[in-house]
Formats: C-alpha cells, sequence, structure tokens
C-alpha cells in the first residue's frame, strides 16, 4: 500500500506556502544524499552523523537472516516468548510493529517493581529477552537485565542462551556483552534512537516475536523512493510543511489497521522538535477525544486512516495512510521538513539529560522525601506552592493546576505506576481535556523521560504537569546495585518533577497509597 497524505483547508494552506521553497531547494532529494547543511550550521555536527535512517531499508537488510535463524534456533529450545528491555525509540517501534502484526512481545519500559517482577517471572523456562541500548549505558536496561540475569541463573539456566543485546558498536555494553557469551547485534551509529525503527533496535525484537521484517523493509523502501523526490506533490513535504504550523498535533488512530501508532509518532515529533522553546508536541487522541470538538485553534488534527484517498481529509485537517513500514519512513521525513520550516536541529536532545542527572543526584544522596502539603482520601499531594498552598482536597489541588494551564498551554498527566495495574489511570486524560478546554497528553513514567520528556523541558514553557506515584509494598532488589527498582523509579519521578520546577512551570504531584489505595478517590476528583 502506497503512503499517501491528503490535507483540507487551514492545513492545505500552511502546506503550500512552504512546498515552493522547498522544492525549490531541493530539501527531499538532498536529504536522502544526506546533506547535513538543511538545518543551519549549528546543527550541521549533529545532523552528519544522524542520517543514516534514509538508507535504513537497504543498510538494514544484512540484518534478516542472523534474524530469522536465531529464531529458529530459539523455536527448537522451546523459547516462545520474547521480553524487550528497551526505552524510548528502542522500544516504541517493536511495540506498534509487533501489536500491528498481532504477534506476542512483552514490553518491558518500566522501573516500577510490581511490573518489572511480573514480567520476570513469568514463564523463564520459555523467556529470552532482547537488551536494546544505543548507548550501553541506560539505567533502566541494565537494571531490568540484571534482574532478567537473577532469575535465569536461579531457574538454572545460563543467561547466555537466553539475552540478546542490541547496542552501538564501540558502547561499554557491546564488550562486556561479548565476554558474558550473549549474542550481539550491533546497530547503525550513524541512526539515532527515535529514527531506529528500521534499524537493528525495531528489527530483532520484532522478528524474532515472528514479524515478517523483511516485508516491512520492502513497504519502506517504496515509501523512501517516494518521499525522495523533489515535487509538491510529495507526501512528506505536504506532511511536514503543514504539522510545523502549529504547536500541538492531534494524531488520531481513526480506521487504520496500524495498532498503537500515535505513542511512535509522539516520541519522534516531540523528541525532534521540543527544543530551544519551539517545537511541536503531538497529542495522541481516541476517534471520541474532548479537543476533536472543543477543537483548540492551536491543535492541528491528523487522521491515520485506512486508505487518505477514499477518505481525504475534510475542514482543516489531515489523513495520511500506509503502510507500517512506509509510514516509519513518512513521518521521519516529515519531522526533518518540519524542523527546517520551525528552525530547528530535528537530530539532538539536549534536554533529555536533565532528569536523568537528577534522578542520579537523588539516588547517590538519598535525601529524606519531601514532606507533604497535605495527606488525604489515601493520597499524598505535593507540588509547586503555587498549585498546593493554601489546599486541603484533591479535587481543590487539581482545579489549582489546571487554572495555571496558559491560555495556549497544554496539560501532561505522568503516572509513574504499574500500567497493567493501573489502566484505569489513562480515562484521566480525557477528563482533564474537557475540564480544561486544553490538550492533555498521558504518559506512563519513566518511559515519557525518552519521549515527551525533551519537549517538556527544551519546547515552550506553557506546559502543566500531574504526575501519579504509588507506594509499592514489595519492592524488588536490583542485582550488584545499591538501589532498588522502587528508589529508581521514586527518583527519577522526584528527579523530573524538580527539574519541571526549576523550569517555574507547575507541578501537582500525587502519591497513592498501597495497593493503590486512594485511586477511587483521584478518579472521582477529576471526574466530578
Amino acid at each position: 500500500m502506497g503512503i499517501k497524505v491528503s490535507a483540507a483547508g487551514a492545513a492545505s494552506e500552511a502546506a503550500a506556502e512552504k512546498l515552493g521553497g522547498l522544492v525549490a531547494d531541493r530539501f527531499a532529494s538532498r536529504l536522502f544524499a544526506q546533506d547535513a547543511t538543511l538545518w543551519g550550521a549549528a546543527a550541521e555536527a549533529e545532523s552528519a552523523v544522524r542520517l543514516g535512517w534514509t538508507r535504513a531499508h537497504e543498510v538494514s537488510r544484512e540484518l534478516v537472516d542472523g534474524i530469522l535463524s536465531l529464531r529458529d534456533e530459539f523455536a527448537a529450545a522451546g523459547v516462545t516468548r520474547f521480553v524487550l528491555c528497551g526505552m524510548g525509540g528502542s522500544s516504541l517501534a517493536p511495540e506498534v510493529i509487533t501489536r500491528t502484526a498481532g504477534v506476542e512481545l512483552v514490553v518491558l519500559d518500566s522501573t516500577d517493581p510490581a511490573q518489572v517482577r511480573a514480567a520476570v517471572e513469568e514463564g523463564v523456562e520459555r523467556t529470552a529477552i532482547v537488551v536494546s541500548s544505543k548507548s550501553g549505558s541506560t539505567v533502566e536496561t541494565d537494571s531490568q537485565r540484571r534482574a532478567f540475569v537473577n532469575a535465569f541463573e536461579g531457574a538454572g539456566i545460563d543467561p547466555a542462551g537466553r539475552v540478546v543485546i542490541v547496542t552501538d558498536p564501540g558502547s561499554p555494553m557491546e564488550a562486556a556483552s561479548r565476554e558474558a557469551g550473549y549474542r550481539v547485534f550491533l546497530a547503525d551509529p550513524h541512526v539515532g534512537g527515535r529514527f531506529s525503527a528500521l534499524t537493528a533496535f525495531g528489527l530483532v525484537p520484532s522478528g524474532l516475536a515472528g514479524v515478517d521484517i523483511a516485508g516491512l523493509l520492502d513497504d519502506a523502501g517504496v515509501a523512501a523512493a517516494a518521499v525522495a523526490l523533489d515535487d509538491e506533490s510529495n507526501p512528506a513535504l505536504v506532511l511536514g510543511a503543514a504539522i510545523a504550523a502549529k504547536r500541538f498535533l492531534g494524531v488520531v488512530d481513526d480506521g487504520t489497521s496500524i495498532v498503537g501508532f500515535g505513542d511512535w509518532v509522539e516520541q519522534l515529533i516531540a523528541e525532534s522538535s521540543g527544543k530551544d522553546d519551539l517545537g511541536i508536541l503531538p497529542v495522541v487522541l481516541t476517534p471520541s477525544a474532548p479537543e476533536i470538538d472543543s477543537r483548540p485553534a492551536d491543535l492541528q488534527l491528523v487522521r491515520v486512516v485506512a486508505d487518505a484517498e477514499a477518505s481525504p481529509a475534510s475542514g482543516d485537517d489531515i489523513a495520511v495512510s500506509g503502510s507500517l513500514g512506509g509510514q516509519f519512513v513518512l513521518w521521519e521525513t516529515a519531522v526533518a521538513v518540519a524542523g527546517a520550516v520551525i528552525g530547528i536541529n530535528p537530530y539532538d536532545q539536549p534536554d533529555v539529560e536533565s532528569a536523568k542527572v537528577a534522578a542520579r543526584g537523588l539516588l547517590e544522596a538519598t535525601p529524606e522525601p519531601t514532606p507533604a502539603a497535605f495527606a488525604v482520601d489515601g493520597v499524598e499531594v505535593r507540588g509547586t506552592q503555587a498549585v498546593v498552598e493554601g489546599q486541603s482536597t484533591l479535587s481543590g489541588a487539581i482545579d489549582a493546576l489546571v487554572a495555571l494551564i496558559p491560555a495556549d498551554g497544554y496539560l501532561s498527566v505522568q503516572a509513574y505506576v504499574d500500567r497493567n495495574r493501573f489502566g484505569a489511570l489513562e480515562s484521566l486524560r480525557d477528563e482533564l481535556a474537557k475540564r480544561s478546554g486544553r490538550p492533555v497528553t498521558f504518559g506512563w513514567g519513566p518511559r515519557f523521560l525518552h519521549s515527551t520528556g525533551q519537549f517538556h523541558k527544551g519546547g515552550p514553557k506553557v506546559g502543566a504537569f500531574l504526575q501519579i506515584t504509588s507506594a509499592e509494598p514489595n519492592d524488588l532488589e536490583i542485582p550488584e546495585r545499591p538501589f532498588t527498582f522502587g528508589t529508581l523509579i521514586s527518583a527519577q519521578a522526584a528527579g523530573d518533577a524538580s527539574v519541571l520546577e526549576s523550569h517555574a512551570q507547575p507541578v501537582l504531584r500525587i502519591e497513592l497509597g498501597e495497593s493503590g489505595h486512594g485511586l477511587a478517590a483521584l478518579l472521582g476528583a477529576i471526574s466530578r
């Protein structure tokens, strides 16, 4: 299925305003020739080592046979369950690939002790893990690997036969993994994590789980030929120019067979564009989301449909369609276009590290927890002074936070909890969107730190933040580490909150009691 983009009304006008210049500059052909000068002199050094994604559909062919051979080897050994330990682009692309294909892949992108324990303890005798880290030093994936190795050894299984590593050449993880006897797949070091869907990071876990990865690359190749053309009908030029016109991008799965595509788009665009107080913040919506009716003036709606030619865009919307492999290439190209239009470097992420540094500081210093501003209905409430001062009820604190959302701003809901147990929290997104009349995002922590976290700190400072944590009664040790999963996720949440507060952004922190005590009160306070 070829990729198609249809833009209507204001979206079409925004695209038309930029298309002539993009074609005259030969933007598309220069991009696929890996011209690093397209985003200005300041971005040239970083861009020069990040454009490998334009050829990933070709370069990654050499990986396919090795992945399929290992899949057969695992099947012969009775290994039928695969767990991916990865964060950000390392987990989001394989998640959408396997969900769309209808094959099982357990994606572990959390440090919540209950969620990690559930993944580690289930079916260890038939489990293999894929540990994905571009840098080779990601604390979440290293901690998860340690937990699984401990479980394998406890079950009398040699971890060397059950651990698969995906990393960049020369990373700290490569040498240590080879020494440990793990299977190692090396990714293209000239592709950034959020652009890595068609590299080893996307293909290894997806292929082991049973996806037709050769077909995925075939579809991507067809799309790459279409989006490399210097023509005003180029769908990536149209899409990139159109989405660059507004701050918020509502992404709606509306009849497509692709499952969960919005989550992948969210991290690609937010992390690529949210910097220098500029950027585009994607908002993952359902077809019944409040924003679709309220339609804030600064929100551009994109519907991912089955066929954008048969169901073209109407009003001021955009409609896109195509195979999953094709959509990966379409959106990666569109982000490159949007970056040039906005005037930012889409290949760096200067503010991601700030939350990591804050979390490491808390792990090393182990300070006493910040006293709660108040406790009520089974929860403890903390936050910036403007949010919690004078408050004594959940509903009052939530009202105060909503009132602090700027007229041109957004609300971010961040849930540092076990998403298998607390899935009901996702319903808060629609309720808060109705109440505030502004775009609302929802992210599971710490996963979103590798996604929208860059926009929160580097993009326009117009956010308000609702952070939800839980007191877990049963912590989980991390072998050979001085901290536990419980202390790690707590430090990640507190560290991110401190960085947001340092940017003078309002934060409300709600800690649920043990066993989720207080969840009903929180849901009730927001939906009242």
